[in-house]
């Protein structure tokens, strides 16, 4: 970022204020998307390796993976504008902290639309960050190797815009979809919006830049998908359940935004229709307090919603688990995919 804000300076103060902005949205993080398209590599280069040998990854992995967290950034950041909120890792999302960075200036104009407006092109910024990092990663790839890590990438991007809008759409198309339908609806926005996206995708990226063959890049497919699922699931259960101190974001978020997930969708099937109708009626109100929080999240939990989503979640991680068995992968590289799948999947923050 160093080297960002050098290279903008002839711009003024002004484009210095948004190339700052990203330097705080890339800070922080799990770093989760990075580490598996590191553990996708590992797994495939370190096939028919000795077990004895340790390799490092070169420089065009190691900026594949930097450039999948730039791009993450960028989609948090469009994600909180989307989702009006307040806070990212426990500071201002982006576009609240341009917000208020317009008010300390005293600007003229709206400066919740300076903040807003201003976020979306951050992600932009980002995005294009992104792409220039992973680029100059593949100048010194062989051109096969290149093309197929560039495809990998590409579909990545497509799917996760697709997941991020049938994420918004689902808030209000629900209401024209049958209840049973629900919860399969909402495991189809899971599927594009984060089990491809921060997992999958990154691992075939990783493993794309190992030259991986088709039996390779499955194996890791299979175990990523699920895996993946359980991940997003983890993630529902916290933006209801989760600790502001350990998550970064106010406990039940999620219900205040109205996210139409699989937890939402088995507590709806557990309801009578009088309690559905107000359940439907609170989940989405901006305006929720702690106590109206409390209220539904125990209902949730005696409409047994929790518990079928743990054990979906488990079910998930017990099949990531079980693909591993018998894949063509490096040894100690399938080791460190089940420790990050168990980081994935049981976790706090």
């Amino acid at each position: 970022m160093a080297s960002q804000l050098s290279l903008n300076e002839e711009f003024g103060a002004e484009a210095q204020l948004l190339v700052e902005a990203g330097a705080r949205a890339v800070s922080g993080g799990k770093r989760l998307r990075g580490r598996f398209a590191l553990a996708g590599w590992r797994a495939v280069a370190e096939h028919d390796v000795p077990s004895t040998s340790s390799l490092t990854p070169p420089a065009e992995v190691v900026s594949a993976a930097a450039s999948l967290e730039i791009f993450h950034a960028a989609a948090l950041v469009h994600d909180d504008v989307i989702d009006n909120s307040d806070t990212r890792r426990g500071q201002p999302a982006a576009h609240r902290a341009l917000e208020a960075q317009h008010r300390a200036a005293a600007w003229a104009g709206d400066a919740e639309a300076f903040g807003r407006f201003g976020a979306i092109l951050l992600g932009d910024l980002l995005l294009a960050w992104s792409d220039d990092l992973f680029e100059e990663g593949l100048h010194s790839v062989p051109l096969e190797r290149a093309r197929a890590t560039r495809d990998q990438y590409s579909k990545m991007r497509r799917e996760v815009t697709l997941g991020q809008f049938l994420d918004v759409a689902e808030e209000s198309a629900f209401r024209a979809a049958p209840a049973h339908t629900h919860a399969s609806r909402a495991l189809r926005v899971a599927s594009l919006k984060s089990a491809r996206y921060s997992v999958l995708q990154p691992l075939c990226i990783g493993a794309a830049l190992a030259d991986a063959d088709a039996e390779q890049m499955n194996a890791l497919s299979a175990f990523g998908h699920p895996l993946g699922m359980a991940f997003q699931l983890r993630d529902d259960v916290l933006g209801v359940f989760g600790d502001e101190r350990s998550t970064g974001k106010p406990s039940g978020d999620d219900l205040r935004e109205g996210k139409r997930t699989v937890l939402i969708a088995y507590a709806q099937e557990g309801l009578d229709p009088h309690m559905s109708r107000l359940f439907n009626e609170l989940v989405g109100d901006p305006t929720l307090d702690l106590e109206q929080i409390a209220a539904l999240q125990r209902t949730i939990v005696d409409s047994g919603a929790l518990e079928r989503v743990e054990e979906l979640i488990a079910q998930y991680a017990l099949e990531a688990e079980r693909s591993l068995n018998g894949a063509r992968l490096g040894n100690s590289a399938v080791g460190d995919l089940r420790d990050l799948a168990r980081a994935a999947t049981v976790r706090t923050a």
